[in-house]
């Protein structure tokens, strides 16, 4: 069988990293976690498997993981996130593909747990991920910290889900949002982007729209409704934080 690694990034996940690997352990050649100097255990729990631990100061989401990228060893690179496991059935699949790596990339759906609710619509649900990549035609790229695994070749989707355990509860999505929201307006506007009055009022309700109505986040019960309103209100955040950016600027 080929050998593959797989890569990891973290930054205080005691309460996800062991599941993470657990789920890897027996498909993966190499595990490699790169850590933003967690202050929780996570390098003790990390240190309780056979993986390679390297400790790199956060450089950005983007630039973190091709970071992680260029430290795995073998040709073929299953690239995750601390808070993701693979299913079973994923993990099959991933077996199989080790006798015979045939394309540049393999991708896979992804499905998120919220607050204990497995999330079916809202948008959420294929979200098609591509995560295995033969590492010397590949790159992330993307706005921080909105990330994407990008592969100069051939792609082919396999069967079986990545498990996103996101978020706990309501309040650490909110959090999230607030956190997320003023990195990506930054890096917008950073690159020349602007906001305005009509997109800071037309765009949130177009989401809440999309992802409710046309997503069918209304099939997805009271979650339904708080996922696809706090998406609505991330794009609201992230127009209004853009929009202070530029008056910060001209004064």
């Amino acid at each position: 069988m080929n050998k593959f690694s797989v890569v990891i990034i973290t930054l205080n996940e005691e309460k996800n990293i062991g599941r993470c690997i657990e789920s890897v352990r027996l498909i993966a050649d190499e595990i490699v976690v790169v850590d933003s100097l967690s202050t929780d255990k996570t390098r003790e729990i990390c240190e309780k498997y056979n993986v390679r631990f390297i400790q790199q100061k956060f450089l950005g989401y983007v630039e973190q993981k091709n970071f992680a990228l260029q430290k795995a060893s073998h040709e073929y690179v299953l690239s995750l996130d601390a808070d993701e496991a693979l299913s079973r059935e994923l993990a099959a699949e991933i077996l199989k593909l080790k006798s015979q790596f045939n394309v540049d990339g393999y991708k896979f759906n992804r499905l998120t747990e919220y607050n204990g609710h497995w999330v079916r619509y809202c948008g959420w649900y294929p979200d098609t991920k591509l995560r295995i990549v033969k590492k010397a035609k590949a790159r992330w790229v993307g706005n921080n910290p909105h990330d994407a695994l990008e592969v100069d070749g051939v792609v082919e989707h396999i069967g079986g889900d990545l498990l996103h355990y996101s978020y706990n509860s309501i309040s650490s999505h909110v959090l999230q949002t607030n956190k997320f929201t003023t990195i990506e307006a930054r890096a917008l506007f950073e690159k020349g982007k602007r906001a305005s009055l009509t997109k800071l009022v037309s765009r949130p309700l177009y989401q809440f729209f999309k992802d409710y109505i046309l997503k069918l986040g209304i099939l997805d019960g009271r979650y339904g409704f708080i996922i696809c309103f706090i998406n609505a209100q991330y794009v609201l955040l992230k127009y209004a934080k853009m929009i202070d950016l530029e008056k910060s600027k001209s004064i």
